[in-house]
């Protein structure tokens, strides 16, 4: 198996650098290439946007970098597109996409304050793949290694000390633990999917999906249940955080799960928490679900792969087609405000 990831003392890791790479893949492969700072792009990152240039940043798990598809695939790269269109012929829009695989919603807010300040934009946007939840609570992760063995990698992460962000391991150890390694407190600070891993190995191993849709008839992420709940307090804490500093438009984009697409769990709970957040901390929330919804189920069952849960390139577009819109108003609010700054 191809290494295509290297260590980083802060994030935990990024993609090597300036990596190209052919995976395997039930689609029949897809191709990576990441850019000089770690991140899959085919362009570099460069602090300041040319005259005319509307920029959009992303930042999120393996559904924004695009694990299945290569990179023009993407719906962050598909936006571009359907944005310069809308925008009229003297537009052009770049979107960084600051994607990592595996990654939690702190490391990928570390990821923000190690390598996007002072980049130049119009909007951020924050996509939290909904099982992060479960990753932000986390010390460490299962990854596999160069020899595709499963081993377990301590994180950075945050905990909450008297309601304030604390930063803890950082720098991770860079070398695999082995789980008796661990004290019985921090083996339990392992993430292993819990049963959202579960389903996903029963998919894998046998496409029983009437099976599955039976097995999920329960809440897989009961951290959102709650206002009050840890996981969805650390949660809240680090995405209030991120996006008070931010400091242009923020877009909060929360992705279902599969079985939230399938309509076999609820996800009225975790749609509750990410308005709330919204409505506080005064930034725009697009809920991709509802958009997702109005597709037939067949035609939203080929929105993933036969097993990967991963979204395919019609996932992808219908992503593309429902955050267009709102980045679109905001790209042009963003363009007026800067008509009103400039001279004469």
């Amino acid at each position: 198996m191809r290494q295509l990831y290297e260590y980083h003392p802060v994030v935990g890791y990024r993609f090597i650098p300036n990596l190209k790479a052919r995976i395997p893949h039930e689609g029949g492969g897809y191709l990576v290439h990441a850019n000089e700072d770690g991140f899959r792009s085919n362009r570099p990152f460069v602090r300041h946007a040319a005259p005319g240039v509307r920029r959009v940043l992303f930042f999120g798990d393996s559904f924004t970098a695009g694990d299945a598809v290569s990179n023009h695939q993407r719906y962050t790269d598909l936006l571009e597109a359907r944005l310069e269109a809308k925008l009229g012929p003297v537009a052009r829009v770049e979107s960084y996409n600051f994607g990592l695989s595996s990654t939690g919603t702190d490391q990928q807010y570390l990821a923000w304050r190690e390598y996007a300040q002072g980049i130049e934009h119009d909007v951020l946007v924050i996509a939290v793949f909904v099982e992060n939840i479960r990753r932000v609570m986390a010390h460490y992760r299962p990854h596999r290694d160069a020899d595709g063995r499963e081993r377990i990698y301590a994180k950075p992460y945050f905990a909450l000390d008297q309601g304030k962000l604390a930063l803890r391991n950082v720098p991770p150890r860079s070398t695999p633990f082995e789980l008796d390694e661990l004290s019985p407190a921090e083996q339990g600070a392992v993430d292993t999917g819990g049963r959202f891993g579960f389903l996903r190995k029963v998919v894998n191993a046998v496409g029983a999906k009437d099976a599955v849709q039976r097995l999920t008839r329960y809440q897989p992420l009961p951290a959102y249940d709650a206002p009050s709940h840890p996981g969805w307090l650390l949660m809240r804490a680090i995405l209030a955080e991120w996006i008070r500093a931010a400091p242009r438009p923020v877009v909060l984009m929360p992705l279902p799960l599969p079985q939230h697409l399938d309509g076999a769990c609820d996800a009225g709970p975790y749609q509750a928490r990410f308005a709330e957040l919204a409505a506080e901390v005064k930034c725009t929330l697009h809920d991709p679900l509802p958009a997702f919804m109005a597709y037939p189920a067949a035609e939203r069952r080929a929105f993933r792969w036969e097993t990967d849960i991963h979204y395919t390139p019609a996932g992808h577009r219908a992503l593309a087609d429902s955050l267009a819109p709102v980045l679109q108003r905001l790209l042009v609010q963003s363009t007026e405000r800067k008509g009103k700054t400039c001279p004469g």
